[in-house]
């Protein structure tokens, strides 16, 4: 049973608390790799214009990653 707490920061369920979306910690990965399996199934079903939007994003999220990965090395 889930229930949303007065903060509306987290929603609990009975064994754990769900954490909001936060970047910076391999997320930007985690998203490219998502929105890269929507695209091949968007490309399989036939609809190729979510599969291109979704192969545009992934191409995005992983330019930021390196682009974060190499300011971080850097500094």
């Amino acid at each position: 049973m889930t229930k949303r707490l007065a903060s509306a920061v987290a929603i609990t369920d009975s064994n754990h608390v769900l954490q909001p979306l936060q970047f910076g910690s391999g997320q930007f990965i985690e998203l490219a790799i998502i929105f890269f399996i929507l695209a091949i199934v968007a490309a399989v079903l036939g609809a190729r214009g979510v599969a291109g939007v979704s192969m545009d994003i992934a191409k995005w999220l992983i330019i930021i990653f390196i682009v974060l990965a190499i300011i971080t090395i850097v500094l």
